[in-house]
């Protein structure tokens, strides 16, 4: 709302609606009752739609300061104005508990949807419309949708870099009777481990903006050999070749996970030809 300039009538105004690139302000001022601004950005600048002079009074007043207010947090914000929109800009993947705890609402969030400016990757699960589709962004989806998952096997290797396998699914591990994320993409091979096979070895890694957790490589080995009837031995081999050539590995960190995965026997026999005995 602001002062119509053309007027000569002392508290006369006059609305104005003006285009989303907009921000409102108000700006009390000594002897009127006050002017609100929108302060526009971008090359559109203000459009005036409607104009209506009014005389002053208190009911006409509190009506334009609930509008212009209702305006503001309406979420008509440009992409880079809107904290929620910055905030899944920073994370990547954003979770409602990232918005609560950033002092927005769920009303927000759920407005910023319909508007198409976030979509939404599952329950409780958000992102940017024109992000960069990548394998690494599909490990951010699903580790924030899976506090105790780690991401393992073909997904594990092809983080570390150390397959030519390629899987249209993640590798997810969970412990056993954990329920396994619900998500509508990307889709999950789910394998379940227990005691130490569950806890040994993970690192945590930020991968698109969201903190991703991994087995190591040693232990990513070890899980190939275990689950070789899943994958095929010839993938556990190339995992162990890779891994050896590159360094990434000691023999006794291979040997400490192949005994915790319980393939100390099976991976013997192609440790020992690597020119190294455990």
């Amino acid at each position: 709302m602001t002062r119509s300039a053309d007027s000569p009538q002392r508290g006369c105004y006059g609305l104005r609606v003006f285009t989303l690139n907009g921000l409102v302000s108000m700006d009390q001022h000594a002897a009127d009752f006050g002017s609100l601004h929108l302060d526009g950005g971008g090359s559109g600048g203000f459009q005036r739609v409607a104009e209506t002079p009014c005389q002053k009074n208190t009911k006409l007043r509190h009506f334009l300061i609930y509008a212009a207010y209702l305006y503001k947090i309406s979420g008509m914000a440009t992409t880079e104005q809107h904290p929620i929109l910055n905030l899944a800009h920073s994370k990547g993947v954003l979770r409602t508990r990232d918005v609560c705890a950033a002092g927005e609402s769920r009303v927000a969030l759920a407005k910023l949807v319909r508007k198409g400016l976030l979509s939404k990757l599952g329950r409780g699960l958000y992102a940017l419309p024109d992000r960069p589709f990548s394998e690494n962004g599909a490990l951010a989806e699903v580790s924030a949708k899976s506090e105790h998952g780690v991401v393992c096997l073909i997904s594990a290797l092809r983080f570390h870099e150390l397959t030519t396998q390629q899987s249209s699914e993640i590798w997810l591990a969970i412990p056993h009777k954990a329920h396994p994320p619900k998500l509508d993409y990307p889709p999950l091979r789910v394998v379940h481990m227990s005691g130490e096979a569950m806890t040994a070895g993970i690192e945590s890694a930020t991968v698109a903006g969201a903190s991703v957790r991994v087995f190591c490589v040693a232990k990513t080995v070890a899980d190939c050999f275990k689950f070789r009837n899943k994958l095929g031995l010839d993938v556990a081999l190339e995992a162990l070749n890779e891994a050896w050539a590159a360094r990434r590995v000691t023999m006794d960190e291979l040997w400490r996970y192949a005994q915790i995965c319980r393939v100390a026997n099976v991976m013997r026999p192609y440790m020992e030809a690597l020119g190294a005995k455990p």
